[in-house]
């Protein structure tokens, strides 16, 4: 045996297991279902619109000896919620991980609701639905920003308040079933980046408050590309953490200094 083909098989620690990964048909949410599926799950690449671009991440999955399936599905539905569940199932046998990555909101176009159906409403929804065939030993990993985390003590930009109050509202939301959760044995953590580089996220709140990414990076010393913060979310997996605990990736010492400490853990 290699000494590659022997890495490779050390690192297959999710073989057998299924998992959900909400909007990865691009970005983070696509890196981070290609990271999950190199170490051996099999997995949903969700997609809301764009079939050809989901595809294109199951084909370099399987391209690279790993399982996934694509699944047309929007989270903020019963059918779209139930969809994904149903295919985990199906194709893999089990629901093991739920990472939560599907976000938005700055659209302008689909209703001045629509920040919170998303962010708050379906991210407990489909939490709801995972549960109901999530295994002990499961987990969630819900993923959101420094802005939106810490927005009830740390202002942020104007354009991303509305967003940023609904992901912190969704992830309060989650945070109060993770009773429920520790007494199906399922594990609940929370990931939080800065802003990163290369994201549809931040090229609209720097075309809203141009010099807005340039001012973040000289705050926080240096943000992420999407394929770093990928690979600190797919790092939490598999891990055994407190349940709640934040994970924070870059920059948050400013945060957390405004803040006086992490929000949810005084």
């Amino acid at each position: 045996m290699t000494s590659e083909n022997a890495d490779q098989q050390a690192t297959q620690d999710l073989a057998g297991r299924g998992a959900i990964v909400t909007g990865s048909s691009r970005g983070v949410g696509a890196d981070t279902a290609r990271l999950l599926a190199a170490r051996g799950a099999g997995v949903v690449v969700n997609y809301r619109q764009k079939a050809p671009r989901a595809n294109k991440v199951v084909s370099s999955i399987e391209e690279a000896g790993g399982k996934a399936v694509a699944v047309g599905a929007d989270i903020i539905t019963d059918e779209g919620r139930q969809a994904m569940v149903n295919a985990a199932v199906e194709n893999f046998g089990s629901l093991d991980v739920l990472v939560l990555n599907a976000s938005g909101g700055m659209e302008t176009s689909l209703g001045e609701d629509y920040a919170t159906v998303l962010n708050r409403d379906a991210q407990l929804a489909m939490l709801e639905a995972a549960m109901e065939v999530m295994p002990e030993g499961g987990q969630v990993v819900f993923v959101t920003s420094h802005q939106a985390h810490f927005i009830d003590a740390v202002p942020t930009m104007d354009a991303y308040e509305p967003v940023a109050r609904s992901k912190r509202a969704g992830e309060t939301a989650l945070r109060e079933r993770i009773p429920a959760l520790q007494e199906r044995g399922i594990g609940f953590v929370v990931v939080s980046g800065d802003m990163i580089e290369g994201t549809i996220t931040a090229t609209m709140l720097n075309r809203a408050e141009p010099g807005a990414i340039e001012a973040r990076r000289e705050a926080a010393g240096k943000l992420y590309s999407v394929e770093e913060f990928a690979a600190e979310i797919a790092a939490l997996v598999g891990r055994e953490l407190p349940a709640g605990h934040t994970e924070y990736v870059g920059g948050a010492r400013d945060f957390l200094a405004a803040a006086g400490g992490d929000p949810d853990h005084g």
